[in-house]
């Protein structure tokens, strides 16, 4: 029904597309020679292969600036954790305000009798019954769920920073009573029939058979109603500090002056530190995370108001500035707290300190190298990317110029001789 072309002098030629993914379609002809269909094929074959290389160093550029980047966020909160350390033992000659009377080093007895000295304060009573009836105040029922009072459960190296904090927190929660159980709470008061006071039981009994009646409120804190920290700790760290991440500017950079968080600038006994809780918690991812939440602090107020745009918990610097909460701020002259936080028994010693700066050079200088590295990496992630470009564009180009040649061998007509 069709004309049969000749035989003997026939041109086989392939009616459907050329594939230019595959390298075994090869197009015999007279004499045993490739027909440009398999060259196509070929060439193809070599810009995927380029481009597949290309793309594999590309990948590993990115893996080498993830890492890296990785590195550098380590490094730069091991330099700040190491600044917090420094400068805490630094603040004190560095941030002198007010009088020089202000500046004496606070002991542990120095607050007990600051706190004697509000006679009828809950705190009050309860300090003049541990110094004075040591041995029977333990042996009574009101007191053996109570911790202590806050002024007395956290120590602070520096004496501006106690000063700083006590000021932040106010009087009467400096004077805060501390149980561990709300029925150390319900211990504290009693009520009569009516609802009203009890002055012979709890603590306004203890406070009239001493002659100190207990006059107005007071705070009590209850540990195991409180919502602990929930995050990680410092690791290798005897003080347990939370692992809190520092605060970061829209630029992705740390505020300058940044120091460190108020919560991890308490020293706690070490009997304080676990198991205080019916939940296993310690005094800092309670007691003080509470009170202090994500409290940063920094070395001057000028640099503080630079941090705003990452202040969500409120701030504090060294030469008096405060900042209650996000929009909130306190102006006016400094308060004159008379409660403050005792000094560790032993202070940051010179050699720590030394050792300290020398832990601080090392990882600066880890984080210069890193720097560097993050640089050339990300000059040589750029070159690849554009030889990637520019080789994906010739292959493109390539592909519609085979494509074409695939379209005309496909509707030619069968070949005569």
């Amino acid at each position: 029904m069709f004309p049969q072309p000749s035989n003997s002098n026939q041109h086989l030629v392939y009616t459907k597309p050329l594939s230019v993914q595959g390298s075994s379609a090869l197009v015999p002809v007279e004499n045993g020679e490739f027909t440009k269909a398999d060259m196509i094929i070929r060439e193809s074959q070599k810009l995927q292969d380029d481009l597949r290389s290309l793309g594999m160093k590309i990948k590993q550029h990115e893996d080498k600036l993830s890492l890296l980047t990785t590195e550098k966020s380590q490094l730069d909160d091991a330099i700040l954790h190491l600044q917090v350390a420094i400068g805490k033992s630094k603040s004190s000659s560095t941030a002198k305000i007010g009088n020089a009377d202000d500046l004496h080093i606070t002991t542990e007895e120095e607050v007990n009798k600051q706190i004697l000295q509000h006679e009828k304060s809950a705190a009050g009573i309860l300090c003049q019954v541990k110094t004075h009836h040591g041995a029977q105040a333990s042996l009574l029922g009101l007191t053996q769920d109570v911790v202590g009072v806050v002024a007395m459960l956290g120590k602070v190296e520096d004496d501006n920073l106690s000063r700083l904090f006590s000021e932040y927190l106010g009087v009467e929660t400096v004077l805060a009573i501390v149980c561990r159980t709300y029925e150390g709470v319900k211990a504290l008061e009693l009520y009569d029939k009516e609802g009203y006071i009890n002055k012979s039981c709890g603590l306004h009994g203890l406070g009239a058979s001493i002659g100190r009646p207990l006059d107005g409120r007071f705070l009590v804190i209850c540990l195991e109603s409180l919502r602990p920290y929930a995050g990680k700790y410092v690791v290798d760290d005897s003080q347990r500090k939370l692992d809190i991440l520092n605060p970061r500017l829209p630029n992705g950079e740390c505020p300058a002056g940044f120091i460190g968080f108020a919560v991890n600038m308490i020293n706690i006994d070490n009997r304080y530190l676990f198991c205080l809780t019916p939940s296993g918690y310690g005094l800092r991812e309670t007691l003080f995370y509470n009170l202090f939440s994500r409290l940063q602090v920094y070395k001057t107020r000028a640099e503080m108001i630079q941090a705003l745009p990452c202040i969500s918990d409120g701030a504090l610097s060294l030469d008096g500035g405060m900042i209650r909460s996000c929009g909130v701020f306190s102006l006016g002259n400094r308060e004159a707290v008379d409660v403050r936080f005792p000094r560790p028994e032993r202070p940051l010693g010179l050699d720590q300190h030394i050792e300290m700066e020398r832990q601080m050079m090392n990882t600066q200088w880890k984080k210069d190298k890193v720097f560097d590295d993050l640089k050339r990496e990300k000059t040589m992630l750029d070159m690849a990317k554009f030889s990637f470009n520019k080789k994906k564009s010739d292959f493109l180009k390539y592909l519609a110029t085979s494509s074409s040649y695939a379209t005309q061998v496909q509707t030619a007509p069968y070949l005569h001789q």
